[in-house]
């Protein structure tokens, strides 16, 4: 097949309407910032997402829209809605690489020195931008530390009686190797109200610095497309751990995400992203989980993958093959984590202590400080 292609040397799907401007139109005083939108059938959610990318203050130097496929008309709505004066390009592949191969061709084709990564079902608010960037150089300022991301506080539409929930407030690691959005479904009190260093942040609304991205990347590759979808996030983050990079939260910077994808909806997700999800959190392990870690979450990591097996014999039996896919693939994924543990730099400590550590206070740095979690 002949036309353009991707990053990757793929070929973009056929379109005589791929929107492309030229980046050197940015508007004056724009931050150093680049929208980086990954959809698949968001055709519904992206009039509103991108009206209020165009309300950002200041604006984002440039927006990028890559488009996976999608069966609906996701690609000519981003077009018809792209926020006036915005430089940037409308990206429609021919195939779904998922979130992950979606946000590298994004990536590529971008080249601002930060990049937010964007859920079109996402709704920053208008200083988003500006209360991430200002958090970032802050503590860099007054910290001998080199920041990698900095996440918001994602908060759920309004519900029926005006009563807010939240979304995710950072990103914590448990000893059973889950990864959790913070706060996620609890009733939005006002907790987790000061900025943290936190694991991670969600790819729904995090600010990622290039650099650190490039510096964490394995072979060119960000974000690893093995994953596809669904916990890319959070083995991105683990890398940039390993790398010595710090993540941090700032509650100052809200945006509204409405979130499909929750473990207590999994039963009605489609068969595919369930299958990447069980696949994926065999993946991060085998990627970054070392012998001393193995040995003191072995009991609660054992517990949580026995569950996971019996709920899959008993009720997911289209993610079965999942076990089978990681076993084919078992020497490419020792490669691939040989090349990861290589390039690690972070003592065990610095990595460690996220399994028992929800957040910890700007300014503090031992094991010892406290969680912080109201």
């Amino acid at each position: 097949m002949n036309g353009p292609v991707d990053a990757a040397g793929r070929v973009i799907a056929p379109d005589s309407a791929i929107d492309t401007r030229d980046s050197a139109m940015s508007a004056p005083g724009a931050a150093p910032v680049a929208i980086l939108i990954v959809t698949h059938d968001d055709a519904g959610d992206l009039p509103s997402c991108l009206a209020e990318i165009a309300a950002l203050s200041p604006p984002a130097a440039e927006l990028v829209v890559v488009d996976c496929a999608s069966g609906d008309d996701s690609a000519a709505v981003a077009r018809r809605h792209w926020p006036a004066e915005l430089a940037g390009e409308m990206l429609p592949l021919a195939d779904n690489r998922g979130f992950a191969g979606g946000m590298n061709v994004a990536l590529a084709k971008s080249s601002a020195p930060w990049a937010l990564t964007l859920n079109a079902d996402a709704r920053p608010s208008a200083d988003y931008l500006a209360r991430l960037l200002d958090s970032a150089t802050t503590f860099e300022r007054d910290a001998d530390v080199r920041v990698g991301a900095v996440t918001g506080r994602l908060v759920r539409p309004p519900a029926a009686d005006g009563s807010r929930f939240l979304d995710a407030c950072g990103m914590r690691l448990t000893p059973a190797w889950r990864h959790h959005d913070r706060g996620s479904g609890a009733p939005d009190r006002g907790q987790l109200a000061r900025p943290q260093r936190v694991f991670g942040g969600t790819g729904a609304a995090t600010l990622w610095r290039r650099d650190a991205l490039l510096d964490a990347a394995v072979e060119g590759e960000v974000f690893d497309e093995r994953f596809h979808s669904f916990r890319e996030d959070a083995e991105l983050c683990l890398r940039l751990r390993e790398r010595r990079w710090e993540v941090l939260y700032e509650p100052a910077a809200v945006c509204e995400h409405r979130r499909v994808n929750l473990p207590a909806r999994r039963a009605a997700m489609p068969t595919a992203v369930n299958y990447h999800s069980l696949k994926n959190r065999y993946l991060l392990r085998l990627y970054h989980q070392t012998l001393g870690n193995l040995l003191w979450t072995l009991p609660f990591a054992l517990l949580r993958d026995l569950q996971a097996l019996a709920w899959v014999l008993l009720f997911e039996r289209t993610s079965l093959p999942a076990y089978r896919w990681l076993w084919l693939h078992r020497a490419e994924l020792l490669a691939r984590r040989r090349a990861i543990q290589a390039r690690r730099t972070a003592s065990w400590l610095e990595v460690e202590r996220w399994f028992l550590r929800s957040g910890i206070d700007l300014g503090k740095r031992g094991l010892g400080e406290s969680e912080a979690a109201r």
